[in-house]
């Protein structure tokens, strides 16, 4: 693979050093930790683009495209989704096509309409360079309040998955009349695969409540997360034409009934399951050199429930064949926030968190985090030795002081509230900016500056004086 220079943009913003970022030992391995990105309503999809960007879903209807090196995004799409992205629908998962230098196409769901009457659409876009465009319908199912799924993956055999909730009627899951509760598997252009397991149909799996989690693992063993109801979150691999229980199965066969209904419908049983539900989520196969101790893992996203207390980051260690899970690491819990999604910087190894707010089902602003492990990073990256920190001293009491690398002219700049409120705006006009931060309360703030590239953000926090 070509290695990524990421050296700043001209007009970008100075990032931290690494002397004054968090770091957190993983084993022998330490992750420096950086706000990427601040601001954001409810990121729901992260994933590294073929263009080496990251880009984002936000369940309240936008798709963001990032500079992992800078942290400048622009909004490449926005749609009105259903309840204004309120609850758990709206925009969610996203995928790119694989041939990205030919077709430069990216497929979206999103769920559209009012209340629980709506329509749940899986569309593809073409990438013009500056947006999506030129929208094409490739599936249309029933939207509801709740359960719509939904992650996309593409298949090596360039096909594509895309998983479809419940929407709160169990009884859909078994019902083969009903594309809801279900993986279901397309071709590109959206017609139905010749190979897939009844003809005619999208159907791939069925026996499904809600799974928003896809990743592809080795051998090309496909995983899934999958929430239950009050018990047994479940880790799935993705077998076509597999039945996983749902409703008369929860979690393993291990009731009588389960056991029957099991035995007549070859249900497969998932690879780990959490009792109470944590409420998993999105997922991503980790085996970059960087971090060793993460080789031949899914990283698997933790919601935390409906009432918290389980958020995390959680490691699922691989046995050699990839068929079954012998431990869970969990890292990250300290932050008390959702986590919606990972995502992986195929060159630097590094590992972006996307962070939902600390209660169901998510409020803004939040971050993208990034975990880099410096010394990795190093020998593949070109990187200066002599920024600054962009916002110093980090926390402040009265004061608070940003510097970019060159001079900025007539740029606009809003300092929010993580409560959301607005507290300062104005111009920059030069290399420095200060901002008087006396009688502001305690807390989070971060300040948005829209500049020739994009947008960037950076967090501080606002302390008493000692």
């Amino acid at each position: 693979m070509k290695l990524k220079s990421v050296l700043l943009g001209v007009f970008g913003l100075a990032s931290a050093v690494a002397t004054s970022q968090t770091t957190w030992e993983i084993g022998n391995t330490t992750l420096t930790e950086y706000d990427l990105v601040t601001g954001m309503e409810i990121p729901w999809e992260i994933l590294w683009g073929p263009d080496d960007h990251l880009w984002m879903t936000s369940r309240k209807g936008e798709v963001l495209r990032i500079d992992p090196t800078t942290g400048d995004y622009t909004t490449v799409l926005e749609k009105n989704v259903m309840n204004g992205g309120n609850g758990e629908p709206g925009m969610l998962g996203m995928a790119m096509h694989p041939d990205w230098e030919t077709t430069p196409k990216v497929y979206v769901v999103y769920c559209a309409g009012s209340s629980w009457n709506g329509q749940e659409y899986l569309s593809v876009f073409d990438w013009n360079g500056t947006e999506l465009v030129n929208e094409q319908f490739l599936l249309t199912i029933d939207a509801g309040g709740i359960h719509n799924g939904s992650r996309l993956l593409v298949l090596p055999d360039n096909t594509l998955l895309m998983t479809a909730g419940d929407v709160g009627s169990s009884g859909l899951s078994q019902s083969m009349n009903s594309l809801q509760g279900k993986t279901l598997r397309l071709n590109l252009d959206g017609s139905i695969p010749d190979d897939n397991p009844l003809p005619d149909s999208y159907i791939y799996t069925l026996g499904n409540r809600n799974s928003q989690g896809l990743a592809l693992g080795p051998n090309g063993i496909v995983y899934a997360s999958e929430h239950g109801q009050n018990s047994n979150d479940e880790f799935n691999i993705v077998e076509a034409g597999g039945n996983y229980g749902w409703p008369q199965v929860e979690g393993f066969c291990n009731t009588t009934a389960e056991e029957a209904f099991c035995e007549e419908n070859n249900v497969i049983e998932p690879l780990k399951a959490w009792t109470p539900c944590i409420a998993v989520n999105g997922i991503e196969y980790y085996n970059h050199e960087a971090i060793p101790e993460w080789q031949h893992t899914v990283l698997l996203s933790v919601l935390g429930g409906l009432g918290g207390q389980y958020e995390r980051l959680s490691v699922l260690h691989l046995s050699e064949d990839g068929l079954s899970v012998t431990s869970e690491d969990q890292y990250f819990s300290s932050f008390n926030q959702r986590i919606r999604d990972v995502a992986v910087n195929p060159y630097t190894g590094s590992v972006y968190v996307a962070f939902n707010g600390p209660s169901y089902p998510g409020s803004g602003p939040n971050i993208i985090k990034e975990f880099r492990n410096e010394e990795f990073a190093s020998t593949v990256s070109e990187r200066p030795d002599d920024l600054k920190p962009m916002a110093f001293p980090n926390p402040c009491t009265d004061r608070i002081q940003f510097e970019w690398e060159h001079e900025l002219r007539n740029v606009e700049y809003t300092v929010y509230a993580f409560t959301g409120e607005t507290v300062a705006q104005g111009q920059v006009n030069n290399k420095l900016l200060t901002l008087d931060t006396k009688g502001w309360s305690n807390g989070s703030y971060f300040i948005a500056l829209t500049h020739a590239n994009g947008t960037r953000t950076a967090t501080f926090q606002v302390v008493d004086a000692e």
